[in-house]
């Protein structure tokens, strides 16, 4: 059977916790994450944040990606809760990707822990190809430590819906003519692209599987939701033709870093300090992903759970850790009115590469000299830990830099597959 293209989806199967766990068994850790009710989220000693990842023992104490980690708790009361550290996240994924560069050169990551995988001028035959497949994945199992799934079709979409059937360690087909089988008895809400919003406006069409809306009145569709609803009907039918793009850098539309304080704030300096904190992971963050941000974002949660968001847009893209922090700053004493603070948050959008950055002529900053800066803090925190150097301002604050800095909405936010 000869397929126009052969396009894998590899993803990371519970990726932040299986790292994770991979991570603590070569350091000499006896216990495996993955085998026992577990997950990767918020502070396990104030019990604030979000659940990120969770094992499959957790699963099963109906534990779910996103609720808070009191709920979490609640469920499981001997769930084992560990921080977040994307620096790891990072290292993994980046080794995953040099093993599948040796298969094809037309890599495109998708988020740090999925990718696209061009395999069209590797192997075309339908049997090659689920062979190529085992062989990366038993690959990637061996050699890393973790596993993923792999879909394969002949675009993007339905290979990324393949990935998503049964796991973990497992290779999927879903070719077109497996749609009608595979694809279409499957809930809508499974679908690529329709979200928490999109999924009651297709229920009240009385759409509710996907099959439902591969046959739906296409007109009705773009009725009610204009070009979006051309895009669903196609994509529920099967129809993306993206290529897989050689690019170095995750296509997101922002990310953003958030923490849930262990006390309420009610000084500026401590606030200021916090989003030092946070800044100091989104950007390392932001580098790595080898982007510039044009428009800065804070927001506050208060004692009392009122709501507070403030953005600026920038004259010229930056990545530079001090400048972000000084903007944040600054937005967050234009919406703060003294009110006690129990949540904090920074978000960088509005992005391009940051090899064609203009340098701002108005700029105060040595932006050459900031940038190696940046980059010589970003390497020996990368090869030694987040901890291996800590900000002056800190040591004697009564503070602890806040632990990767990832919180509730810190993870990339993926636009489309094009």
């Amino acid at each position: 059977m000869k397929k126009d293209r052969i396009i894998f989806h590899i993803d990371v199967n519970s990726a932040y916790l299986s790292w994770e766990a991979v991570n603590r068994l070569q350091h000499g850790d006896k216990l495996d994450l993955r085998k026992i009710p577990s997950a990767v989220g918020g502070n396990p000693e104030t019990r604030h944040g979000i659940i990120l990842a969770k094992s499959i023992p957790a699963k099963k104490h109906n534990v779910s990606t996103g609720e808070t980690l009191y709920s979490a708790y609640k469920k499981c009361p001997k769930l084992l809760v560990v921080p977040p550290n994307y620096h790891l996240y990072v290292s993994c994924s980046n080794a995953m990707i040099n093993i599948l560069k040796e298969y094809s050169p037309k890599i495109q990551r998708f988020s740090v822990d999925e990718c696209f995988m061009d395999a069209t001028e590797k192997e075309n035959d339908y049997g090659q190809c689920l062979e190529l497949a085992y062989t990366i994945k038993d690959r990637i199992k061996k050699e890393l430590g973790f596993t993923v799934n792999i879909g394969i079709s002949s675009n993007k979409l339905l290979a990324k819906m393949a990935s998503d059937f049964k796991k973990p360690d497992l290779v999927h087909t879903l070719f077109q003519e497996e749609i009608k089988d595979k694809m279409w008895p499957l809930p809508v809400e499974d679908l690529f692209m329709v979200g928490r919003a999109t999924a009651p406006k297709l229920h009240s069409l009385n759409i509710y599987t996907i099959g439902d809306l591969a046959l739906y009145d296409k007109s009705l569709l773009v009725h009610k939701l204009k070009s979006f609803g051309t895009l669903l009907h196609n994509y529920a039918n099967g129809i993306e033709s993206s290529e897989v793009k050689e690019s170095g850098n995750t296509i997101m539309k922002g990310m953003g870093a958030s923490t849930t304080l262990a006390y309420d704030l009610e000084k500026r300096k401590e606030a200021h300090m916090v989003i030092l904190s946070l800044t100091e992971s989104l950007s390392m963050r932001l580098r790595d992903s080898k982007n510039c941000c044009s428009l800065i974002g804070v927001s506050i949660k208060s004692s009392d759970f009122a709501r507070k968001s403030h953005e600026r847009k920038l004259c010229a893209p930056t990545d530079s850790t001090e400048e972000i922090a000084e903007i944040a700053c600054i937005l967050f004493d234009e919406i703060w009115r003294g009110e006690s603070i129990r949540h904090l948050g920074i978000r960088v959008s509005e992005f391009c590469t940051n090899d064609l950055c203009q340098i701002s002529l108005f700029s105060k900053r040595n932006i050459e000299k900031q940038q190696a800066l940046d980059k010589a803090v970003d390497e020996i925190r990368l090869r030694y830990g987040s901890k291996s150097l800590i900000r002056g301002v800190f040591l004697h604050s009564g503070m602890k830099p806040i632990n990767g800095g990832i919180g509730e909405d810190d993870y990339p936010v993926m636009t489309s597959l094009l």
